[in-house]
């Protein structure tokens, strides 16, 4: 942080009022998405597991094509998030992360993907210095927004624009999106749904009893 200094004379700085107002509904905002995301997850948590994934066709971080076959013989551990998301999704990404490393060297058998509901901000290059700050092992997949739509739908992720905030610069919206880690198995199918809540080492027990079966 650069050294503050004041010239003489003395003036008075410049009011910061502005930004913490900006900062203060952002953070309004962000308990209010909190509160949302966990009344989103209970209603997926509630859904038949069969009824939850499905194909789909994707780009990943690199610019590649994806779909669901190109992780055949391994789970695939999903996150559906956006990268501009000031606390659920870093915090689930870093926990998941840890996890991983708790599992040791069982962690090659599964794949940690983060899906974008935010497609128009989240292009590959920006999901991939995104994904970059947690882990490498991250696949960050994203694409046009009739691509991921019927992705949202298939695994039943509930995600729109949240309203804009007056004193908010333009760009800085925020999303609500149901927050779930779904764990698929090798064939694509769902083998068990996380609650993103849940500690690194609830995570990695979880795995462990799921790749032991």
């Amino acid at each position: 942080m650069p050294k503050k200094t004041v010239p003489p004379p003395r003036t008075a700085p410049p009011s910061r009022a502005p930004h913490r107002t900006r900062m203060a509904l952002l953070g309004a905002a962000a308990c209010g998405l909190l509160l949302a995301a966990a009344g989103l997850r209970t209603l997926v948590l509630d859904r038949p597991h069969a009824t939850i994934g499905g194909p789909y066709a994707l780009t990943d971080e690199q610019g590649r094509a994806v779909t669901q076959a190109d992780f055949h013989g391994h789970y695939t551990l999903i996150y559906f998030g956006y990268t501009h998301c000031i606390d659920v999704c870093p915090l689930t990404l870093a926990t998941v992360t840890t996890a991983l490393d708790q599992l040791g060297p069982r962690a090659a058998s599964v794949v940690p993907v983060f899906v974008t509901v935010d497609p128009a901000r989240d292009t590959p290059s920006v999901v991939r210095d995104y994904v970059a700050h947690f882990s490498p092992r991250i696949v960050g997949l994203t694409g046009s927004s009739a691509q991921i739509q019927p992705v949202l739908a298939e695994f039943h992720v509930l995600a729109h624009r949240h309203p804009s905030m007056s004193g908010v610069p333009d760009g800085a919206y925020l999303m609500d999106h149901s927050s779930v880690l779904y764990l698929m198995d090798g064939n694509n199918r769902l083998a068990a749904m996380l609650p993103v809540d849940s500690s690194p080492q609830a995570i990695a027990d979880r795995l462990r009893t799921v790749l032991r079966t």
